[in-house]
């Protein structure tokens, strides 16, 4: 597995995901549809180009997955129990059909967790940027890492 364990995070340690990748029409227009967002200006290219952007948007939730996704393998691969929430979520530009993006991580804060022993707590700020380096995601995320010697 090449997920961090929590000993191994540290506050400040930050991580740039190698990994991009390029969103296509096809990318947002099945996640519009699996998770029945209707918006126009995800779907609708007649609406989208009415607008100020002038073309469709790339969901932002997809977005938010992407970028998280981006970072598995490098920080929580076979090493987390759970994502325990979000927060702090900002969409400064928009993204769009053949936009590739990549991700980075910081680590903010991290503590023993005070129910599980074999886990600890750790907040993560995560960022999504456009190959010119423009950021269109960034959040916080809480998320639960195993220690080294529960595995």
């Amino acid at each position: 597995m090449t997920g961090r364990y929590y000993e191994e995070l540290e506050i400040g340690d930050v991580y740039h995901h190698s990994t991009g990748r390029t969103v296509t029409e096809m990318d947002n227009t099945l996640f519009s549809a699996l998770t029945h967002n209707s918006q126009p200006l995800h779907i609708n290219a007649d609406f989208a180009a009415r607008t100020e952007f002038g073309q469709r948007l790339v969901n932002g939730v997809f977005t938010l997955g992407l970028v998280v996704g981006l970072s598995v393998a490098d920080v929580t691969e076979g090493t987390i129990v759970a994502n325990l929430g979000y927060d702090k979520v900002v969409h400064p530009h928009p993204l769009f059909h053949g936009d590739t993006v990549y991700a980075e991580t910081l680590v903010l804060a991290k503590r023993e967790s005070a129910s599980r022993p074999n886990c600890g707590i750790v907040q993560l700020k995560q960022t999504g940027r456009k190959s010119d380096g423009t950021v269109v995601v960034e959040f916080e995320r809480t998320v639960m890492f195993l220690k080294r010697a529960a595995a």
